[in-house]
């Protein structure tokens, strides 16, 4: 909207080069408590989160691997499997990176990523800022930066690294601003169908919250510039056009089989997501993982995420920027419109404000809790869209006081250019000061990380192979959910898949057809979980036998594992007063029951 003269085409510049570097080391040191024994530890906010990430990455390897379908498994949830289009697959990287993760290993493949996804999206938002809407490139490293760290994004990346795959998003939203470009409608079209096809297979939550931004873009640039909207109204048209065809014609399938597909489900039963909403003092608080943040303080405002936490100085900050540039700068006015309109949106069903949720309703409660594509939104997300929008404005703030874009203060129509030549002096430092106080404050820390206990050597040494031929499963105890079994859904994720496993972690249909977390409960797996809950064994009836062997069966179980674990003495006792007696094999507990199921 506010292109720059065209460079001609030449070799990255220095200060390309130094950019993204910097963004680089930076991604290094999100995940550099990883790397102190990236085998052996995961988040410690989300570590059932990031397991399911190790894990999706094995699916990828082992999808390419053995040349299966990569929208559904049955090597978790056995014997109904997963839906993996209408779960967070993140097909679009583990299938590309499934050569690294063959050769290295998904533990590693996950840190190695997690950090180059953040670096990527600061990156290629420097890019855009760059060449489309910035002349300063110290502008465009400052907005790049905060597009690629800012506290939402980094908060997302303790265990969800499909939430900071954001490297798309700068490079479509480019595309839909030059959709009305005269005489290159067929390939801006295709360029932008190109990139939407791609990010629905990375994310697709993120690719709804980038539409709805540009619909807002794009109408509030018509209300401002309504002669030039209609010159351009046919090259935009026909240019979305083909970039929808294309679009929907490479992911026709894949979306119809998330919607349609084995194990797929309408909505999340109880809405439960609909209740998250932004507390509005996550505004001005600090993110737990920057260095003024702290975790006492997190725990007052309430169980959404962090998806603002902007702190008060960054606040100001931004709210001093839009009032002098919002009168001179279309781009200004329209960031402005983003962050009310979205900031408006993040407001769950009820206001929250420190912690407490009033009786004062909020926009979400009055949006059924079953309406297409929003069903599986959360309100506070919205605000993510506010953080992309503060990197923007603070692009352009920055350029504006390097004096290569419009100055923020306007020329008197009276008096000598030398006091607005002063005035410029004393407010480029003190602009560019009150930018850097802003922003250090919200530096990421690296993230924490939680050691985790390594899988038996049993399963790693392949052991379990005489254990388990084709068509059947090995259970480990406790049987993996949402709740407990961590650590054996990792078996799975570490072996490369090898053998498929009852439960998981995953969202699948209830009877209703209603999206729930993991598999729904059997007798056995509940009362392993009341087992452990208790850390006592409850008295046992032939029912509860019978119901256990029941259950074998509908798993296609062939052998029952029980490994190192906090509760191993009294699972021992469970599945031993279940089962019989268990052999000792390796370092795992293991009760045969082929002959017996």
């Amino acid at each position: 909207m506010a292109d720059p003269p065209r460079r001609p085409r030449r070799r990255p510049a220095r200060a390309d080069v130094l950019a993204i570097g910097a963004y680089v080391v930076l991604g290094v040191l999100v995940c550099l408590n990883y790397w102190g024994d990236v085998e052996h530890r995961v988040s410690s906010h989300l570590p059932t989160d990031h397991s399911w990430f190790e894990w999706l990455f094995a699916h990828g390897a082992y999808s390419v691997r053995h040349l299966e379908n990569p929208l559904f498994t049955a090597r978790q949830n056995a014997p109904d499997g997963v839906n993996m289009m209408a779960n967070t697959s993140l097909l679009g990287v583990t299938l590309p990176l499934a050569p690294l993760t063959l050769l290295l290993g998904p533990q590693v493949m996950y840190a190695l990523y997690l950090g180059a996804a953040l670096s990527a999206t600061a990156a290629t938002s420097y890019w855009v800022l760059s060449r489309h809407l910035v002349r300063s490139r110290g502008a465009a490293f400052v907005g790049g930066a905060f597009l690629g760290f800012a506290p939402g994004i980094v908060h997302h990346a303790n265990g969800q690294p499909n939430f900071v795959s954001n490297f798309l998003l700068p490079l479509i939203v480019a595309r839909v601003l030059r959709l009305g470009e005269p005489g290159r409608w067929r390939r801006n079209g295709i360029a932008l169908g190109l990139l939407v096809a791609y990010q629905i297979f990375i994310n697709e939550e993120m690719l709804l919250l980038t539409a709805l931004a540009c619909l807002v873009v794009v109408v509030t640039w018509v209300a401002q510039r309504p002669r030039a909207a209609r010159e351009r109204a046919g090259a935009f048209l026909a240019a979305g056009g083909v970039g929808g065809g294309l679009a929907l014609l490479l992911t026709a399938y894949p979306i119809w089989f998330q919607f349609n597909g084995p194990q797929s489900y309408r909505g999340l039963q109880g809405g439960v997501f609909h209740n998250w909403g932004e507390d509005l003092m996550a505004f001005v608080t600090f993110a737990r993982d920057t260095v003024a943040g702290d975790e006492a303080v997190e725990k007052t405002i309430g169980l959404t995420e962090q998806n603002t936490w902007f702190g008060w100085p960054l606040v100001l900050v931004a709210l001093v920027a839009l009032v002098l540039l919002v009168r001179r700068s279309v781009p200004a006015r329209i960031l402005a419109v983003l962050v009310v309109v979205f900031s408006v949106a993040a407001i769950g069903p009820k206001v929250r404000f420190d912690g407490v949720e009033t009786t004062v309703d909020g926009p979400w409660a009055y949006v059924p809790d079953d309406l297409p594509l929003v069903e599986m939104m959360m309100p506070t997300r919205l605000s993510l869209v506010v953080a992309a929008a503060v990197g923007v404005l603070l692009a352009l703030a920055w350029d504006a006081l390097s004096g290569r874009g419009r100055p923020p203060v306007p020329a008197q129509r009276t008096g000598s250019t030398g006091r607005t030549r002063s005035r410029r002096r004393w407010l480029r430092p003190v602009g560019y000061a009150a930018i850097l106080a802003a922003l250090l404050p919200l530096f990421p820390r690296p993230l924490p990380a939680q050691q985790i206990d390594p899988p038996p050597h049993f399963i790693t040494a392949g052991g379990w192979r005489p254990y388990v031929p084709d068509g059947r499963t090995l259970v480990p105890v406790p049987i993996p959910s949402n709740v407990h079994g961590l650590p054996t859904l990792r078996w799975s994720a570490l072996t490369g898949q090898e053998f498929p496993i009852p439960g998981g972690y995953f969202i699948g249909p209830n009877e209703a057809g209603e999206g729930v977390f993991g598999a729904p409960n059997r007798p056995t797996s509940t009362l392993v979980y009341a087992t452990m809950d208790a850390d006592k064994v409850p008295p046992l009836t032939e029912e509860n036998r019978r119901q256990a062997l029941d259950d074998l069966r509908f798993w296609k179980a062939s052998v029952v594992v029980l490994g190192a674990n906090p509760r191993e003495a009294v699972l021992r006792e469970l599945m031993t007063q279940l089962l019989g007696e268990p052999q000792r094999v390796d370092d795992v507990w293991l009760w045969d029951v082929r002959a017996r199921v």
